[in-house]
């Protein structure tokens, strides 16, 4: 296990009624938002939140490798991400793919740019090993 050389940010949310008519808040409100069952409506999921936060994660850890390198992330990145849910035996589980949108960067430097952000990326480095993730360089 890697623990923390040190600690530079700590998230604080209250969760209540969990996935099914739950509600999740910061402590600081900037996240509020209600809890529902994927395909229920009327709020959001686990799921959707886990996607948001990797893709945003990737994104950050893609910019910090790229100003290691001299290199420039184009304006248009972005990540179509998608976490699928379900059985795994007894218990549920998780899978990611995430599709990297690097527009007008060269193939080879955007791929090893993904590769290297991969290596770095804290969603990726807690995820790996324990469930499957598909990074993919979007056409």
């Amino acid at each position: 296990m890697n623990t923390l050389d040190k600690v530079v940010y700590t998230a604080h949310v209250h969760t209540n009624g969990g996935r099914e008519n739950g509600h999740a808040r910061s402590d600081d409100d900037h996240l509020d938002v209600r809890l529902t069952t994927p395909g229920k409506g009327g709020g959001t999921n686990p799921e959707q939140l886990f996607a948001a936060g990797y893709s945003a994660c990737f994104i950050g850890a893609m910019k910090a490798v790229a100003a290691r390198q001299h290199l420039q992330v184009p304006e248009g990145v972005g990540i179509d991400a998608e976490v699928d849910l379900g059985p795994v035996g007894q218990a549920f589980g998780v899978a990611v793919r995430l599709n990297i949108h690097l527009p007008g960067m060269d193939r080879a430097a955007a791929q090893k740019l993904i590769d290297d952000a991969h290596q770095v990326c804290p969603y990726s480095n807690a995820t790996r090993g324990n469930i499957p993730v598909t990074l993919t360089l979007a056409d």
